[in-house]
């Protein structure tokens, strides 16, 4: 009896010694992202089933990620940083945020004066700052130039949005770059001279004042025009219809451009799925669905533009190295400050 219960005592030594099956480890990557668009969601749908990678997504405005990420400091989750504007990626790398990525399919596929010198982050997509006018009260030939609109012609004509936003800091900023900071001074008193109301709303906002005669041009990114002509709202489809685009200094610097980019964050827990990341949003298929449904203009020189876009034809692009859009940005809000651009 004795020997029975020690072979039971044994038995159940044994088996409770055995260790519990180990879970099978899940590849994540927490993406902190300004961006707010359904292209985006499905983007991140198709990577997770493609890769088998669980996203953690923080949607937040940049200034917010960015404070956010200063203040976790090494304990951040963050592996990628992505906002709507090189000025702030160029901040992000200013406050030591972001971390170099060398990588030549990345290279091959993002011209060079749309990422870092430094490699610390790369556009995603484009969007093109052009000026939209009434079909009814502009004749596009009077318009050529950004410069040009602070001439007489236009007093009381010229509607956009406030100097806080990032699309007109960094607009001015690449005066600053192609003129000097002097001519960026004059130009930025001139246009607010030539303000049809004290700026308000953002930039769909100002088309619509435009199509309720309240100005008779606007400063605005083309992809606003885009979602404006396929919203379900008539009124927003009216409006989109009432305005033409024009897209300037096609004679001069090209046509103000910008990015909605990307970078892999200093700390990032997971940067081998970060990269992998970042090569995905840069894919055809991936670009094809950014150009598609949220009407950017492609990275990627083989994924042709939305139908809408290619209909307003092709333009000369300003080739300014981005990184001088944020090395500018401070001069820019002082600029703003000074000339009461509200």
């Amino acid at each position: 009896m004795k020997n029975y219960f020690y072979a039971i005592i044994m038995v159940a030594f044994v088996l409770g010694c055995k260790s519990e099956p180990k879970e099978e480890k899940v590849e994540e990557l927490t993406v902190y992202t300004h961006r707010h668009y359904e292209s985006d969601q499905a983007l991140f749908k198709l990577f997770e089933k493609q890769n088998d990678i669980k996203l953690n997504v923080v949607n937040a405005s940049a200034d917010e990620l960015i404070q956010k990420m200063k203040l976790e400091g090494k304990q951040s989750p963050a592996d990628v940083l992505i906002t709507v504007d090189a000025g702030r990626l160029y901040r992000a790398k200013s406050e030591g945020l972001l971390q170099p990525i060398s990588n030549s399919l990345i290279d091959s596929i993002v011209p060079a004066n749309l990422r870092d010198t430094d490699k610390q982050w790369v556009g995603l997509t484009k969007r093109a700052r052009v000026i939209v006018y009434s079909k009814d009260r502009v004749d596009p030939n009077d318009l050529s130039t950004y410069e040009d609109l602070t001439s007489e012609k236009w007093k009381n004509k010229i509607l956009v949005r406030s100097s806080s936003n990032i699309y007109n800091q960094s607009l001015l900023a690449s005066l600053i770059s192609n003129q000097s900071k002097d001519f960026a001074e004059e130009w930025a008193n001139g246009l607010v001279e030539n303000m049809a109301r004290s700026p308000k709303g953002n930039d769909r906002d100002q088309v619509k004042a435009v199509a309720n005669n309240e100005g008779d041009l606007a400063i605005v990114n083309t992809y606003y025009i885009g979602k404006l002509l396929n919203s379900e709202d008539e009124s927003e489809l009216e409006a989109g219809n009432s305005v033409g685009i024009f897209f300037p200094n096609q004679d001069t610097s090209g046509t103000h451009v910008n990015v909605s980019g990307i970078g892999v964050a200093k700390y990032a827990p997971h940067k081998e799925n970060a990269i992998k990341f970042i090569e995905f949003l840069l894919q055809e298929e991936a670009q094809k669905i950014f150009a598609g449904s949220n009407y950017e203009y492609p990275i990627n020189r083989n994924v042709e533009p939305a139908k809408i876009l290619k209909n307003w034809g092709s333009f000369k692009e300003d080739t300014l190295q981005l990184n001088e859009l944020g090395e500018n940005n401070k001069d820019a809000v002082i600029i703003f400050d000074k000339v009461g651009w509200k």
